[in-house]
């Protein structure tokens, strides 16, 4: 079995990119051990235009580049021989099961079984928070309107004293 470096945190190479969770080439060539980088993944790519529609897999733009370059300071933004000539591809969950198939390596296999737990283990995490902010909206909701009840009766018992304080004076 192939041993991947602990310090890879799968989970923190994956980003929310036009709503979908997706991971840069550059990481999944780290990952998969590519000898030839990111240019091993997207010749894969090229050669497999069927099987990579673009809710698998597509290319950043400019702005999409430059945005996540500004949030993210990793390495694998850069690499170490004069620079990106094309901005990253990107693969969404699908299309990393689908490049796992054409690399056909044991190091594809068990990594892409990672990567899946590291997707399923976020989309858990997210559910969690989702769940957790509706418990706390409908708290809120509920407090808000026992807030508006008292208010409520407040404003009534005001409008008694009124009315008593003037039977009271005259």
């Amino acid at each position: 079995m192939y041993e991947l470096k602990e310090e890879l945190n799968i989970e923190n190479m994956i980003y929310e990119i036009r709503g979908k969770q997706v991971m840069l080439d550059s990481d999944l060539a780290k990952l998969y051990q590519c000898k030839n980088g990111t240019k091993e993944i997207n010749q894969a790519v090229k050669n497999n235009p069927d099987k990579f529609p673009e809710r698998y897999s597509f290319q950043l733009s400019d702005n999409e580049y430059n945005n996540l370059r500004s949030k993210n300071l990793t390495s694998s933004l850069e690499s170490g021989y004069g620079g990106r000539r094309y901005n990253p591809r990107v693969f969404t969950e699908q299309g990393i099961v689908m490049l796992s198939t054409i690399l056909k390596s044991k190091v594809a296999v068990e990594t892409s079984i990672r990567i899946m737990d590291a997707f399923v283990k976020m989309r858990k995490y997210i559910s969690a928070n989702l769940i957790e902010q509706d418990n706390m909206k409908n708290m809120l909701i509920k407090h808000d309107n026992e807030i508006k009840l008292l208010q409520e009766s407040f404003s009534k018992l005001e409008e008694k004293e009124k009315i008593n304080h003037i039977f009271y004076e005259g």
